[in-house]
């Protein structure tokens, strides 16, 4: 496998500067939109949001409202497509002995390219010109889910892989395993990195393991309108006894998440 011509064409993608650096950039952008998430999640929380989705396509929609935004949002499709591609190319260079353990890895690889792709497809929709609501999307896929034979079975399993996924991240951020995809320098710098991303993996984590509640919620209760993505999920946070408290925390949260993947753009390994 080694000797042929795709497996050295992966070894090219993977060796090139520009292409590290393309990458490193998505990191870069990926932390801009979630730190925009954040801050709404935050408007939301205080009364003061102005009707805008607490998700990617509202972190995408604030920035086409104006033209420096908008120069932006094509930055951002370069470096989400780039960082896609770069997760394909690192799970076709898994190597374990373990035959299950390496599909698995490459399983993940290849589904958070599928995930920066798919973000990356949303920015350019808007750089275009265009929009759309993912909370639209998420409930008229559920409406067509439901609709199918075994459609609940479908939901329901998406909920639980969302929610596992949400718990899987908090998980990181209490054991700090993330520090083991940085290189990180020594002193108060590495410190503050380390925090911020403890406290970004346990806030995403806890906004995920919604957004797989409310989608089991949808397909136990028949209603497709309860599987409205990261936005639903943050609001319905909001709607808990001591709500804002809550959904300010999961703000600062992901704001600090995203400086994360700032940090992890300057000092990730890959």
């Amino acid at each position: 496998m080694t000797g042929n011509p795709a497996s050295h064409a992966v070894r090219q993608a993977e060796n090139s500067p520009v292409f590290r650096v393309l990458a490193r950039l998505g990191y870069a952008v990926n932390g801009l939109l979630h730190v925009l998430i954040g801050i709404i999640a935050l408007t939301v929380a205080l009364g003061s949001g102005g009707g805008e989705s607490a998700d990617q396509t509202g972190a995408l929609g604030q920035l086409a409202a104006n033209p420096a935004g908008r120069a932006l949002l094509w930055v951002i499709v370069v470096g989400l497509v780039a960082l896609g591609l770069w997760q394909v190319v690192a799970g076709f260079q898994v190597r374990n002995s373990d035959p299950k353990k390496a599909w698995g890895k490459r399983a993940s690889e290849f589904g958070k390219a599928v995930a920066y792709l798919a973000v990356g497809a949303t920015a350019l929709t808007f750089a275009l010109g265009g929009s759309k609501s993912s909370s639209d999307s998420s409930q008229s896929a559920s409406a067509t889910a439901l609709a199918a034979p075994g459609g609940v079975f479908a939901i329901v399993v998406v909920g639980l892989v969302v929610a596992g996924i949400g718990v899987f991240f908090v998980f990181r951020g209490v054991t700090r395993r993330f520090t083991k995809d940085l290189s990180l320098p020594s002193g108060p710098v590495g410190t503050a990195v380390v925090v911020v991303g403890a406290a970004g993996y346990i806030a995403k984590g806890i906004a995920l393991a919604v957004v797989g509640v409310l989608f089991i919620v949808a397909a136990v209760t028949f209603d497709p309108a309860k599987a409205t993505g990261m936005d639903g999920a943050l609001k319905a946070l909001a709607a808990l006894p001591f709500g804002t408290v809550i959904l300010i925390a999961v703000g600062v949260g992901l704001i600090a998440y995203g400086a994360y993947l700032g940090a992890r753009a300057r000092w990730g390994r890959l």
